[in-house]
């Protein structure tokens, strides 16, 4: 999950909880949003299956201690995300992004009715035309 937390537009809070499996870069798509909000100068927090750093972000192994978190960034396929709903969830951030191939209407609908914006977009798409 990619977390982009901006309330109330702290700036010791981190932007973005990126959720995926990064195992030594395997996940292109995870890396490149990684160093593109970065780039973008967006804090970043991480979340993967295994303990490891692109460039400056260390990717944790869960989500706990986890707070002010503005968007969630998914890069888990529907299967994957469903153990970790009520972690997502207990995040309440603004708005959950789905990657393409994370679309979720269960989890869709689960974040909307708690009030949390989804989209089905590409992260990197959003960042390369300024509709982050």
């Amino acid at each position: 999950m990619t977390r982009i937390r901006d309330r109330r537009f702290s700036r010791d809070i981190h932007d973005h909880i990126l959720n995926g499996a990064i195992q030594a870069h395997s996940c292109i798509a995870d890396y490149l949003a990684i160093k593109k909000l970065r780039a973008h100068g967006h804090d970043v927090t991480a979340v993967g299956k295994k303990p490891a750093v692109v460039g400056d972000v260390t990717v944790n192994t869960d989500m706990q201690n986890l707070d002010n978190i503005d968007t969630v960034t998914l890069y888990l396929n529907p299967a994957n995300q469903k153990p970790h709903y009520d972690a997502i969830l207990a995040l309440q951030p603004k708005r959950i992004i789905f990657n393409p191939g994370t679309e979720n209407p269960e989890l869709e609908e689960m974040a909307n009715q708690k009030g949390i914006e989804t989209l089905e977009a590409c992260t990197l798409v959003m960042l390369t035309t300024n509709q982050y």
